[in-house]
């Protein structure tokens, strides 16, 4: 094997993660990586310092080229937009900076930066790059890098969840569910949802999901009763790890019908983010090895 080729896969998924975080995308995430890769060929490796920081900047400035484009795309999206669901391994969970970095939770508060607010905040409080580095992923001055690292930690230290939920929440919360799709019975789920609990769901015009944000505990366990007597007992449901926190996959007769990732503060859970695009789940089936 080559030198370049090495140097690129020994990177590899961090480079996928840079790329994912910025896009929310992990079908854009791959095809910033080709762009990325192609460039590096092309590459004299002897004037390159470090490498593992060269290719971090230059998939930057790929995934934020096509991040605008991205953004085109939605504005023109048939209902909610959700980020495109990992199956993580669960390790990824164990480091809770690098799990809450690609949490459904933590994507969604990115959406809302800049894409240079974003870019800055992920290489900084992420990947720990320092100031120099992303001023030149960025075309800005490190100065300017410092004021838009600021201004978008600021912004995201107010959105961030306020707790790492513990195991035993969390195995609760996930069995609640759980009992709730295969008997019916939403009382335990009520239980565990936080009085302002939000659901997003994002169907992509393809498949049924709720159209706008379904907000407050009574709200949404309704919305969920509805759509389990739908379901009328059909559904396998499996406990899973998705973006690098609990999830449920659902199946109908064997085939997969989407997922419902949770967030989980002070115990309870104040998020539901239910992904039911077909073009969105092909990341579900197989785990996908994201690092930092």
């Amino acid at each position: 094997m080559d030198s370049a080729t090495e140097t690129f896969l020994a990177h590899r998924n961090l480079l996928f993660t840079v790329a994912y975080e910025l896009l929310g995308s992990a079908t854009d995430a791959e095809d910033v990586l080709q762009e990325t890769w192609l460039r590096w060929t092309t590459v004299e490796l002897d004037t390159v310092r470090d490498r593992r920081a060269y290719l971090v900047r230059m998939t930057t400035r790929q995934a934020l080229s096509r991040l605008r484009a991205l953004r085109r795309r939605k504005e023109t999206y048939v209902g909610t937009w959700l980020p495109e669901p990992l199956l993580t391994a669960p390790d990824v969970a164990d480091d809770v900076e690098l799990a809450e970095s690609v949490s459904m939770a933590m994507l969604l508060i990115l959406e809302t930066l800049t894409p240079t607010e974003r870019a800055v905040f992920v290489l900084r409080e992420v990947f720990d790059l320092d100031y120099d580095e992303i001023a030149e992923a960025v075309d800005k001055t490190p100065a300017a890098v410092r004021q838009v690292a600021h201004r978008a930690r600021s912004h995201v230290t107010a959105r961030r969840p306020r707790g790492v939920a513990s195991p035993a929440d969390t195995g609760r919360a996930l069995e609640a569910f759980r009992r709730a799709v295969e008997t019916g019975d939403l009382q335990g789920l009520l239980d565990q949802l936080a009085p302002d609990v939000v659901l997003l769901g994002d169907g992509g015009g393809i498949r049924q999901a709720a159209a706008h944000p379904v907000v407050g505990a009574d709200n949404v366990a309704r919305l969920l009763g509805h759509g389990l007597r739908r379901l009328g007992g059909a559904a396998q449901v499996e406990l899973a790890q998705i973006n690098g926190g609990p999830a449920l996959i659902f199946r109908l007769d064997g085939e997969l019908d989407g997922i419902v990732a949770m967030r989980l503060d002070d115990g309870l859970i104040t998020g539901l983010y239910a992904v039911r695009n077909p073009e969105k789940l092909s990341r579900v089936e197989r785990a996908t090895a994201v690092s930092r």
